[in-house]
C-alpha cells in the first residue's frame, strides 16, 4: 500500500474554515475504490497546522487518485489559504491496514 502523511500550514485567518474547504475533496477521495483511509488531524501545538494521513491500496489506486479531477480541484481550493508548500512523506509499505502495536497491548 501507499502510506502518505502531509502537513499543511494554513493562514491563521483561514484555519477555522479549512476543514469545510477540503470537505468535498475528502469525500471524493474516500469514495475512491482504492482508498484505504483519508484522515485529517489538527496539530495540538500549532492550530494552523493540519495533518493528512492517507493510504491507497496499490500503484493503480495511488495513480488514479492523483489523476482524478477532485485531486486537482482539491489542491486548487486549498492553495489560496496555505502559507507554504505542504511537507509530505510518501512510502510504499507492506500491508493493507493498520496493525496492532506490539509494544503496548491492551487486554
Amino acid at each position: 500500500m501507499y502510506f502518505i502523511v502531509v502537513k499543511f500550514q494554513v493562514q491563521p485567518e483561514s484555519a477555522e474554515e479549512f476543514m469545510d474547504l477540503v470537505g468535498p475533496y475528502t469525500e471524493s477521495t474516500r469514495a475512491e475504490p482504492g482508498n484505504l483511509w483519508f484522515d485529517w488531524s489538527r496539530s495540538v501545538e500549532d492550530p494552523n497546522e493540519f495533518v493528512l494521513v492517507e493510504a491507497f491500496l496499490d500503484d493503480d489506486a495511488a495513480g488514479a487518485h492523483v489523476s482524478s479531477d477532485h485531486f486537482k480541484s482539491g489542491l486548487d481550493a486549498m492553495r489560496p489559504v496555505l502559507v507554504a508548500t505542504p511537507k509530505i512523506v510518501s512510502r510504499k509499505v507492506d500491508g493493507d491496514s493498520w496493525d496492532a502495536m506490539g509494544e503496548l497491548q491492551i487486554d
